[in-house]
């Protein structure tokens, strides 16, 4: 969300969150020119983003600590992607003990980034980013798509939390 919301001060691409996710067949990866799209969910579309994109964007894999993530999806349990994980793509028949959410959840983290990792390895525009360095990889983001705009004011939306998980007691 914070990604998008500073790619919103860009003048010459617009940018969006998850903005397709509801969308099926082709058209689920069908983006306008000069976007920019901040989504999890297509660490799961890879297949069809190279059939239909190939080499051409600057693909960015945008990091954070592996632990903080596999955290965050624990808060989250129940919910969302982690949900789907956890009871179909590893079948498992009833609910997960407490235990066990905290390493189902990093095995999430470490297969969608091994699935990243693998797609990006032959395309020639990447960018690997960890999101706390944004001082120091957005404005180079920035100068590589020839951006337009309001820098200054796309960093400061770095410093607002946008969508963060709430973590609570479980019991």
């Amino acid at each position: 969300m914070t990604v998008a919301r500073a790619c919103g001060h860009l003048s010459n691409f617009n940018s969006a969150h998850e903005s397709r996710a509801r969308v099926l067949g082709e058209a689920r990866l069908d983006y306008p020119e000069s976007h920019i799209e901040v989504d999890n969910r297509l660490s799961w579309f890879l297949g069809g983003l190279e059939k239909r994109y190939g080499g051409e964007p600057l693909y960015v894999h945008l990091r954070r600590d592996a632990e903080a993530t596999a955290r965050s999806f624990e808060a989250r349990w129940g919910m969302g992607i982690i949900r789907a994980f956890a009871q179909t793509i590893i079948a498992h028949p009833e609910e997960w003990p407490a235990e066990d959410r905290l390493t189902l959840c990093r095995e999430y983290v470490q297969t969608v980034t091994a699935n990243i990792e693998l797609f990006l390895r032959d395309k020639p525009s990447t960018m690997t980013v960890w999101l706390d360095d944004y001082k120091t990889w957005f404005p180079d983001l920035w100068r590589r798509i020839e951006g337009e705009g309001n820098l200054d004011a796309a960093l400061a939306e770095f410093a607002v939390r946008h969508n963060a998980t709430a973590h609570r007691e479980r019991g």
